[in-house]
């Protein structure tokens, strides 16, 4: 958010905390990106601060909710206040419980984080809401790249590379035909927290339906090789489409990710890498489909 904005979300916040009962003497910015991340104290409380219209807040408090409820590792929404979206000064504000980080992202066993991941998805399949499918995100990446005016430093070349390979494995992976559930959408490092109560996930506005390898592809590579059944030939192609999507979003003019355009540069070469791999060993993006009639 931009410096008037910020202001403007945090007060709201605090607003709002303070009139359900919640004590708010001051509010530290811990992200800030699309939406604002606040830690308000002393009350302890996590608040998140969209601008009003972001539609899936309230879909992403219930989800959070029910799932939190049946033991599955995410973080739950604030229990001393009903768990609802609170909007003022058009702003949309949820608040959550706030969990103390008590280990580096980047030190989490990668056999913990699968049976993390794991868990999240057998209680994902038990419910039963409606989401995008994972190829209607690829079509909103292709629809970023054909919109000019709003990707104005892609190079034609990198723009036909992006849309190539959205078009070509979102068909792979799309046309596949295995078992497909509720999935996080990005259950990466940065949407997991190291907490006393273990590992949990957040951020579930991404959510969508698809294979669990598309989840598995936001994951370190290391994470797939403990999650069980996993089809690697699928999870490959995910991975590289994972790479071609979030790389079409550092190139929005919009896109506020700190280092954003670095990193985009940096993952055009990463796929080329990926793709001349697959060409020069004979593999293919295609994953082995299951045997049977």
């Amino acid at each position: 958010m931009k410096v008037p904005e910020v202001r403007r979300a945090v007060e709201a916040a605090v607003s709002i905390a303070s009139a359900l009962g919640l004590a708010v003497d001051d509010a530290v910015v811990l992200h800030d990106s699309n939406k604002l991340t606040l830690r308000l104290l002393p009350c302890d409380v996590l608040a998140r601060v969209a601008p009003a219209g972001h539609q899936v807040a309230r879909f992403e408090v219930e989800l959070a909710r029910r799932l939190a409820g049946t033991g599955c590792p995410v973080a739950a929404p604030e229990p001393r206040t009903e768990p609802r979206v609170h909007e003022r000064d058009g702003f949309e504000v949820t608040l959550w419980t706030y969990y103390e980080p008590i280990t580096p992202r980047r030190e989490i066993p990668p056999a913990r984080y699968a049976d993390s991941l794991r868990r999240l998805h057998a209680g994902m399949r038990e419910l039963d809401v409606p989401t995008p499918h994972f190829t209607d995100r690829v079509a909103q990446a292709r629809r970023l790249l054909a919109d000019r005016d709003r990707t104005p430093a892609l190079s034609d070349t990198d723009r036909d590379l992006l849309d190539d390979t959205l078009f070509s494995l979102g068909g792979t992976v799309g046309r596949y035909g295995g078992t497909e559930q509720l999935l996080h959408g990005e259950p990466h490092p940065g949407n997991l927290l190291t907490t006393e109560n273990g590992l949990l996930f957040i951020d579930f506005e991404t959510c969508c339906r698809g294979p669990v390898e598309f989840d598995l592809a936001h994951a370190p590579e290391e994470v797939g090789e403990h999650y069980r059944g996993v089809d690697q030939g699928l999870l490959r192609a995910c991975r590289i489409l994972v790479l071609a999507m979030i790389t079409t979003w550092r190139w929005d003019r919009d896109d506020q990710l700190p280092d954003g355009r670095r990193l985009g540069a940096e993952w055009l070469g990463r796929i080329r890498a990926a793709l001349d791999d697959d060409t020069g060993t004979g593999r293919s993006h295609s994953p082995a489909r299951p045997s049977g009639p």
